[in-house]
């Protein structure tokens, strides 16, 4: 059974994990050594567009030497990242994107390195590293006081033999092939320690997101970890992940130990030995601590973001709307899990549900804003001013207003000859000049200073296009003088 259940958990682990995707992966030497050159160097992170720039002219190289590289750069940069072997985030310095390489991709291309260029590590400078370790966690962890002091009084005399021999000239300077493998097994072990900073930074992403779910989630924990962010408690830095970061960040920022450990690297540079490491040897034992602060700073501004973005989280009450969210998207699934058994769910149910996403159209379709369209090319010529004619301002104003001067004397005419009269009688009488606008005035005085019969009449009209129009309307009568 331990066996079986072993079997079952990596075969899990072989669908979950994307080093063992990648080292599974037909392309696997072209990811390991394209990704290995350009995200696993001194430069861990790239702009997007710059990193495709190099990608393409190396996959050209490649196609040069017989390889089939079907897709261009863009293409495999978001197969890796669906693969997870590329993680791509929002760049702090311009609009752009950035891409470096996942943490488990580091992995699985340090084990092909490795692979490439074996080195042992049956050293006697590893296996020394590991007993003083070992002594130093045996002394540290005594309990017995008096036990502890003769331990160190044992190193102490150790010491004073190793002085007294230099003193007589006895112990001579290690001999150069010792010295080199002590060095190049510190840098084995100093080139693995940055990239545990992706991982690091990988936790605390993790861990911000089991947090936001614990919010959103668990009613219990919700209120626990509500309450306590309400109070102050950064859940981050007193994560224990957060704990351990913190530690390892004090001990790189301590100014004393960086002094000393500056001025020891200077040292062993220094010697003869040092010119048989290669410039990139060099270079990584020169710039060893920097890197570890840059790095550090950098994930000490990963927390420092995440705490602030969860206090706000919460302080601003948009958990609350996610939970109201998260229940009725929980409704909705079991409300469909219920209907399952009577409708399928390609069935057409009669419903048009638009979804609230961007419209997507064809950058061509974009066109550029032309000020020139809009210049005037005609020459501008000055007006000749002229004395307005009263006959030409009445017949404006006739064309844009009803003439309602007219109108009076048209009806008071009428009236003259009949003791009273309908809109009808007028026109028959004073045909519309201005069409039915002379009818809707003659409407409108009849209704203000006439009458308003049950009976109805038809009123006929030209328009001022010259088609004969007609209408039946209630009978409006004038039944005095109007003004």
């Amino acid at each position: 059974m331990p066996a079986v259940a072993r079997t079952l958990r990596l075969t899990q682990l072989k669908e979950a994990d994307a080093a063992w995707r990648l080292l599974d992966a037909d392309s696997a030497p072209v990811v390991a050594g394209l990704l290995g050159h350009h995200l696993g160097g001194d430069e861990r992170r790239v702009d997007a567009e710059e990193f495709y720039e190099r990608l393409d002219a190396d996959l050209e190289r490649l196609r040069d030497q017989g390889l089939t590289l079907p897709l261009s750069a863009k293409g495999y940069c978001a197969q890796w990242r669906a693969a997870g072997f590329l993680t791509r985030r929002a760049s702090v310095e311009s609009r752009g994107e950035t891409l470096e390489l996942s943490p488990d991709a580091i992995v699985a291309i340090r084990f092909i390195e490795g692979r490439a260029a074996p080195r042992s590590s049956a050293t006697e400078s590893r296996l020394a590293s590991l007993a003083a370790q070992v002594r130093r966690l045996a002394i540290d962890t005594d309990p017995d006081t008096a036990t502890r002091i003769a331990l160190l009084e044992e190193e102490i005399e150790r010491i004073e033999r190793r002085i007294r021999a230099l003193q007589a000239g006895d112990e001579a300077p290690l001999d150069e092939s010792r010295v080199l493998e002590r060095v190049r097994d510190l840098l084995a072990q100093a080139a693995d320690v940055p990239d545990d900073f992706a991982r690091v930074r990988a936790d605390f992403e993790a861990l911000n997101t089991a947090l936001r779910q614990k919010i959103v989630e668990s009613d219990a924990a919700q209120a626990t970890v509500v309450d306590e962010v309400f109070r102050g408690v950064d859940h981050i830095a007193e994560s224990e992940a957060g704990r351990s970061f913190g530690a390892l960040s004090q001990l790189v920022l301590d100014p004393a130990l960086g002094a000393a450990f500056e001025a020891d690297v200077r040292r062993v540079l220094d010697r003869g030995f040092a010119r048989r490491l290669s410039p990139a040897e060099r270079r990584l034992l020169r710039s060893f601590l920097t890197t570890l602060k840059a790095r550090s700073a950098e994930i000490h501004d990963v927390i420092t973001v995440f705490a602030r973005a969860l206090r706000r989280y919460v302080q601003s009450h948009d958990y609350q709307q996610d939970r109201v969210l998260r229940s009725l998207l929980r409704d909705a699934q079991h409300a469909g899990v219920q209907a399952s058994p009577h409708i399928r769910p390609w069935h057409p149910i009669g419903l048009s549900l638009d979804l609230s996403a961007v419209e997507l159209s064809t950058v061509g379709a974009l066109e550029l804003d032309d000020p020139a369209e809009f210049a005037a090319t005609d020459e501008v010529t000055a007006a000749v001013v002229t004395v307005a004619d009263l006959d030409e301002l009445r017949a404006l104003a006739r064309e844009t207003e009803i003439d309602f001067d007219e109108l009076t004397r048209n009806v008071n005419d009428v009236l003259s000859q009949l003791p009273s009269c309908t809109v009808a009688e007028v026109l028959a009488h004073h045909p519309a000049t201005q069409g039915v606008a002379s009818v809707i005035g003659l409407l409108t005085l009849a209704a203000a200073q006439g009458t308003v019969d049950d009976e109805l009449e038809s009123v006929a009209w030209t328009s001022t296009a010259g088609v004969p129009r007609a209408a039946v309307i209630p009978a409006h009568r004038f039944t005095g003088e109007v003004t």
